[in-house]
C-alpha cells in the first residue's frame, strides 16, 4: 500500500520563493484568461484547472490520481451546496417575476426613494448586508443584482455595484462562520478575533456607500448624495463595531444593517437630494442602449423590473404582498440560523461522507492526516434548500402552478449551465491548490516577511477568497497559518487570524465563482472579464487599505485592539 501524500512546500530547488511563483500559475492563468484575453469564464476555469493539475502532478509530486480525486471534490462542492445557493436564489427571484409582483416591489422601493443612487445603496448595501449575514455563498449577490435591475440598472452597472457593496458585511456572513472557523482552527476565541474584525472592517464599511454612489452616477452623483451616504455608512459601521465587540458576533450584520435602513428611512423624510430625475433617466437610457445594442444575451431577463411605476397604485395589501418574498427569507433563515431548536435539528441532518480514494491519503504540510477530504452534505440545513423551501410558500401564495414553478426551474438550470461548469471548474482548482500544497507554498512565503507580516498578512485573505470564492474557505485556508507566522514574528496571533478575514471581504470582488454568480443573474454570462476588469481596482485599493490598517494596529495603534 503506498503511503499517503505529504505536500512539500518547497519542491522547485528547495526555494520558497521559486515554489511560489510556479504554485501561483493557476492563479494568473485565471486573471490573464479572464482579464487579459476575455476567455469566457468556464474556459479561463478549466484552462486554469488543467494548470493546477500539471503543477500538482509534476512540480509537487503529488499522484496523478490523487490529484484527479481532489478536483472531483471540489467540482461537487461546487455544484452543492454552492450552485444549489445560486439556482435557488434566482429562481426565486424568477417567482416574483412571473407572479407580476415584482413591479410592485419596485413601487415600494420608490416610495422610500425614487433616486437610484440611494437606492442602490438600500438593496445593495443594507438589504444585501441583511441577506449576506443570513444566507451568503453568492445568494446575496444574485438576489440583489437583480433588485437593481428591476430599479432600472444597466446589467453592468448592476453587477459592479453589488460586488463593490458585497465586502464589509462578509466577515460577519452566515451567521458570522468565517470568524467561528478561524476561531475553531485556531483554539483562539471567535468572539475575541469578531472583536478586531470588528474594528477593522467598519472603515470599508464607512466608505462603500460613498462608492456606490460613484458608481452609479459619477462625481455628480457623489456630490448630490454624500450627505445619506455618509450617514448610512457612519451607523452601519458604529453598528458593526458595538456589535462585534459588545452584543453578538453572530447578529452583527443583520443588527448593522437594520439600522443603516432604519436611519435611511428617517433621514429621507427631511432630506432629498438634488438631480433625482436626471438620474433616472441617465439609467434608464444607459439600459436601454444596453438592451438594444445586442450585447446582452437574453434581453428579456430582469425587463419586467424597467417599466415605469410612478402610476402604480400601492394600497397596504400590495405593498405587504411585494415585500412578502423578502421578509419571508429574513424570517426562515432567522428562524433557521438563530432559534437554537431549529438550528440544532437543521444541523443534526447534516452528512458528511470521506471522498472514496482521497480520504486518509492526504496530509496536512503538517504531517497530519487532511480533514479536508471528508465532503460535508447539508442536504437541509444549505441556504440553498431553505431558499427552496421558501420559494415553494411564495409560489403558492402567489398562486404559481407547481408545472410553471418547476418550468422556471428547469428554464433557469439550462440558462446557467456554463456557470455551473464555471464554478464546478473554480472550486476544482480551489481542492487541487489546496491539497497538493501549492495554496500553503504561497502562504509561507508571505508569512516569511517578519515583521512587516502585519502588513501583508490580509493579503493571505484575499488570495484565499480570490480562489475559493468563500471568506469562510479562506480561514479554513490560512487560519492556523497566520497564527503560525504571528507567532514567530512576535505579533499578535489574534490580529493576523482577524486580518485574515478582512482582507478576504475585499478578496470576493475578484473570484472568478462570485463573478460568474452575478454575471448569471444580470443576464451578462460570458461577460465575466469585463465585470473582472471593472472592479479589479476597487478590490485592490480595499485591499491596501485593510493592510494599512492592520500593519498600523500591529505597530502604532494597538491601543485600538481589545
Amino acid at each position: 500500500m503506498s503511503s499517503p501524500y505529504l505536500p512539500d512546500l518547497a519542491p522547485v530547488a528547495d526555494n520558497l520563493f521559486l515554489s511560489s511563483l510556479v504554485a501561483l500559475l493557476p492563479l494568473v492563468t485565471v486573471f490573464v484568461t479572464l482579464g487579459v484575453l476575455r476567455w469566457r469564464a468556464h474556459w479561463a476555469g478549466l484552462a486554469a484547472l488543467a494548470v493546477s493539475l500539471v503543477v500538482a502532478v509534476a512540480v509537487y509530486g503529488m499522484p496523478a490520481g490523487l490529484a484527479g480525486l481532489s478536483a472531483t471534490q471540489g467540482a461537487v462542492f461546487g455544484l452543492f451546496p454552492i450552485m444549489w445557493i445560486v439556482v435557488s436564489a434566482i429562481w426565486f427571484y424568477e417567482l416574483t417575476v412571473r407572479s407580476g409582483r415584482f413591479l410592485d416591489l419596485r413601487a415600494v422601493i420608490d416610495r422610500i426613494s425614487d433616486d437610484p443612487r440611494i437606492q442602490a445603496i438600500l438593496i445593495a448595501f443594507c438589504f444585501g448586508g441583511m441577506l449576506e449575514a443570513l444566507a451568503g455563498f453568492g445568494a446575496p449577490l444574485a438576489i440583489t443584482g437583480v433588485m437593481l435591475l428591476a430599479v432600472g440598472f444597466s446589467r453592468m452597472r448592476a453587477a459592479v455595484s453589488v460586488l463593490v457593496a458585497n465586502t464589509a458585511p462578509v466577515a460577519f456572513g452566515a451567521i458570522a462562520t468565517p470568524i467561528i472557523t478561524a476561531g475553531a482552527l485556531t483554539g483562539i476565541d471567535y468572539e475575541h478575533i469578531g472583536s478586531i474584525v470588528g474594528r477593522q472592517t467598519p472603515f470599508i464599511a464607512v466608505v462603500v456607500p460613498l462608492f456606490l454612489c460613484l458608481l452609479v452616477d459619477g462625481r455628480r452623483g457623489l456630490k448630490q448624495c454624500w450627505p445619506i451616504a455618509t450617514v448610512i455608512g457612519v451607523v452601519f459601521a458604529v453598528t458593526q463595531f458595538v456589535a462585534a465587540n459588545y452584543i453578538s458576533v453572530e447578529l452583527t450584520d443583520i443588527i448593522s444593517a437594520l439600522a443603516g435602513l432604519a436611519v435611511a428611512v428617517v433621514m429621507l423624510r427631511f432630506w432629498r437630494p438634488d438631480g433625482t430625475a436626471e438620474a433616472r433617466q441617465r439609467l434608464l437610457t444607459e439600459r436601454r442602449e444596453e438592451e438594444s445594442d445586442g450585447s446582452v444575451e437574453d434581453a428579456d431577463a430582469g425587463a419586467g423590473g424597467a417599466a415605469d411605476t410612478t402610476a402604480r397604485e400601492l394600497t397596504s395589501t400590495r405593498t405587504l404582498m411585494a415585500l412578502f418574498p423578502y421578509l419571508l427569507v429574513i424570517v426562515v433563515f432567522s428562524v433557521a440560523k438563530l432559534w437554537t431548536p431549529v438550528s440544532d435539528f437543521l444541523g443534526s441532518t447534516d452528512l458528511s461522507f470521506p471522498w472514496p480514494g482521497l480520504d486518509g491519503n492526504v496530509l496536512t504540510a503538517e504531517g497530519d492526516v487532511s480533514t479536508a477530504t471528508v465532503y460535508g452534505f447539508p442536504w437541509l440545513s444549505s441556504p440553498g434548500t431553505l431558499l427552496l423551501l421558501t420559494g415553494v410558500i411564495v409560489a403558492a401564495v402567489y398562486r404559481v402552478s407547481p408545472a410553471e414553478a418547476a418550468r422556471a426551474y428547469w428554464e433557469n438550470l439550462v440558462k446557467m449551465r456554463y456557470s455551473i461548469l464555471t464554478v464546478a471548474a473554480v472550486l476544482s482548482l480551489a481542492y487541487v491548490m489546496n491539497q497538493s500544497g501549492q495554496t500553503i507554498t504561497v502562504g509561507h512565503w508571505i508569512a516569511g516577511a517578519g515583521a512587516a507580516f502585519a502588513f501583508f498578512a490580509p493579503v493571505l485573505g484575499w488570495l484565499g477568497t480570490a480562489v475559493t470564492g468563500s471568506d469562510t474557505s479562506a480561514n479554513a485556508l490560512f487560519a492556523t497559518l497566520q497564527q503560525t507566522a504571528a507567532t514567530q514574528a512576535n505579533l499578535d496571533p489574534a490580529l493576523m487570524v482577524a486580518s485574515n478575514t478582512s482582507g478576504g471581504v475585499v478578496g470576493k470582488l475578484v473570484s472568478p465563482q462570485n463573478l460568474t454568480i452575478v454575471a448569471t443573474a444580470v443576464g451578462l454570462a460570458g461577460r465575466e472579464s469585463e465585470i473582472l476588469r471593472k472592479v479589479m481596482w476597487w478590490s485592490l485599493g480595499m485591499l491596501t487599505a485593510i493592510c494599512v490598517i492592520n500593519g498600523l494596529q500591529a505597530t502604532v495603534l494597538q491601543w485600538m485592539l481589545p
